[in-house]
């Protein structure tokens, strides 16, 4: 690797290049948002003097680190330091005009960084794309729901990270009329919701949701987890009171809470809040008007993630029947289940019904709004390890094509086929490129590309399940 410099707004950065790519991290875009700045909007970065070294990740937000099985499957890194909302980029050496996008890890909320080895951006440099990742606050510090403090800092953080593109890109070779926002489950989630905002999506030219959540909740819903952690402080729920927490604490807090439950079940968690000011309006209602290119989709056994074979085999029918009950799942969802599944177990059919409810149902009833072009997909391949099977994340290290990264191993194994890296990671490029990834639209016909190694284009699978989630929602 050589050393690299590049100006911009707020100074000189030295990154390095090397193979075809140059790479600047720890960039950053606001202001650390502790001391002072907790619990508030964050701040553009100020300028420095000098040359400020960029060949290093910024510091990641506090968090704590998936635990038990799942902690054997997701990866963590931890940096030390306060600079947490920073911006990393990786150009092609000689980009001049070149499209743009933007990364956004998940992590439901309250885990995750951008500095995980899985998300390094070569692949897509390599390609003719410069590519970002972000830095954004997590789980208390950036989604709690306190008196006296705005909510969704997260997604505000977001939305700055993204005007930093927009005016920073051309100085690395990007056009700035040509970004494309991309994400993950929760990642997922702050695209859609920044395709929501209108002085955002000015910004942007199209949009990547992998398996995100898409509704926002009501401020009531979304406060549970923060109300939890002031009782068991013994505080109000108030800025001053939290602010008056070291963020250290709030996390153990938050982890001991928490512990043992997941996405699929146990005490509430982190997400978007409809608030009207920062989020104006829900994704899930708002992605229908956006005259925007949106490439979405699922993975085929996303719960397989949460629950392994063990528990799912210790569900039995009455298990599951009272649990479908307690989420009101209608009786046309669970007739539709166990036709669309019929070798599957009670707990198969359950996680299935569960993340159908959760992420595919609203993605689908988004494209089937859209007049917008909007291509959906389904990740069907089956990863051995574990009987994960098409879970939630094995399919981000096929889109980044790097299936020799320690995360993609432990999800994947040491044999998930090259090819299928090869073609997501195509296509994704070619959305970024064009705003179609090369499969037909969805429309009245409902057409998806399911991902596999014989990939296909095909009439949407289990739609009368969707459609019975989807005409159960309120």
């Amino acid at each position: 690797m050589r050393s690299d410099d590049v100006r911009i707004s707020t100074g000189l950065l030295r990154g390095t290049r090397g193979d075809g790519v140059r790479r600047f991290l720890g960039i950053p875009y606001a202001r650390p948002p502790f001391g002072e700045r907790r619990f508030a909007l964050p701040e553009p970065a100020p300028a420095w003097q000098g040359e400020r070294d960029a060949t290093a990740f910024g510091a990641t937000p506090p968090q704590r680190p998936y635990e038990g099985p799942l902690g054997e499957l997701l990866p963590s890194v931890t940096i030390a330091g306060d600079d947490i909302l920073t911006v990393n980029v990786w150009a092609p050496e000689d980009a001049a005009d070149a499209p743009v996008v933007v990364w956004i890890h998940g992590g439901a909320f309250e885990r995750g960084a951008a500095a995980l080895g899985g998300y390094d951006g070569t692949s897509f440099a390599r390609d003719g794309v410069v590519f970002v990742s972000i830095g954004y606050r997590l789980g208390v510090e950036g989604f709690a729901v306190l008196d006296g403090a705005p909510a969704n800092l997260g997604l505000a953080d977001a939305a700055l990270a993204v005007e930093w593109v927009h005016r920073e890109i051309a100085a690395f070779g990007g056009d700035p009329g040509r970004i494309t926002l991309m994400g993950e489950s929760a990642g997922g989630s702050l695209v859609a919701a920044l395709l929501s905002r209108p002085a955002t999506r000015a910004l942007v030219r199209g949009g990547i949701v992998q398996s995100g959540p898409l509704e926002a909740f009501t401020r009531e819903r979304a406060a549970r987890p923060t109300l939890a952690i002031a009782k068991r402080l013994g505080i109000p729920a108030t800025r001053d009171a939290f602010a008056a927490v070291p963020p250290d604490e709030l996390v153990r807090v938050r982890g001991d809470i928490a512990r043992g439950s997941s996405p699929l079940g146990g005490v509430p968690g982190f997400g978007l809040t409809a608030d009207g000011e920062v989020l104006p309006v829900s994704p899930h209602t708002a992605l229908a008007g956006v005259d925007l290119p949106l490439l979405i989709g699922t993975n085929t056994d996303e719960y397989r993630l949460w629950l392994t074979p063990a528990e799912l085999a210790a569900i039995g029918p009455v298990k599951a029947w009272l649990a479908q009950r307690a989420m009101k799942v209608p009786r046309a969802a669970a007739t539709a289940a166990r036709a669309a599944l019929p070798g599957a177990s009670p707990g198969e059919r359950l996680g299935q019904i569960v993340t159908d409810r959760l992420l595919r149902a609203p993605a689908s009833a988004v494209a089937r709004a859209r007049s917008a072009p909007t291509y959906v997909y389904e990740f069907a391949w089956p990863s051995p390890v574990r009987d994960l099977r098409a879970a939630h994340a094995v399919e981000i290290a096929f889109v980044f094509d790097g299936l020799e990264t320690a995360g993609a191993v432990a999800l994947s194994g040491t044999t998930a086929p090259a090819a299928l890296a090869s073609e997501m990671h195509g296509a994704w490029v070619r959305f970024v490129r064009t705003g179609d990834p090369g499969w037909e639209r969805y429309d009245q016909r409902r057409l998806t590309r399911v991902l596999d190694v014989s990939s296909r284009t095909e009439p949407q699978r289990r739609a009368s399940l969707l459609d019975s989630l989807a005409a159960s929602h309120p």
